[in-house]
């Protein structure tokens, strides 16, 4: 009798091993995919910094504002809609108001780190 409990304590201590490992070895993979759609280098730091701040990824954000790609007039087309038909007054969730605000925010800062910075102070006089 002591034999089977054995057995059976043994081969689940195997099973739950490799479910771990198989989990732990997804995790790894999603990590690097991960890291790497965020460019890496300085460019990933910002993108991190962007999400952490607004505590939404750019995916997420063009999800929600219903973007193919990063355009300011259709970027601000979308959202004045969906602010307005989400509005309290009219029956809507001031939850989603606030997670279209949070997506705006978020490509708002995509917008502007795009944009190419100013040289008109690091120009030579002549």
């Amino acid at each position: 009798m002591a034999k089977y409990i054995a057995q059976i304590i043994v081969l689940g201590a195997q099973v739950v091993g490799k479910a771990f490992a198989r989990a732990l070895k997804q995790e790894i993979a999603a990590s690097q995919e991960a890291a790497k759609r965020a460019g890496g280098g300085p460019q990933g730091a910002r993108r991190a910094a962007a999400n952490a701040s607004s505590g939404l990824t750019l995916e997420e954000a063009m999800q929600i504002l219903n973007l193919e790609k990063i355009d300011a007039e259709k970027l601000n087309k979308n959202f004045d809609h969906l602010f307005s038909v989400n509005d309290k007054a009219k029956g809507g969730s001031f939850y989603l108001q606030s997670k279209i605000v949070r997506a705006k925010e978020r490509l708002d800062t995509e917008i502007k780190l795009k944009q190419p910075p100013d040289n008109e102070n690091t120009t030579k006089p002549s």
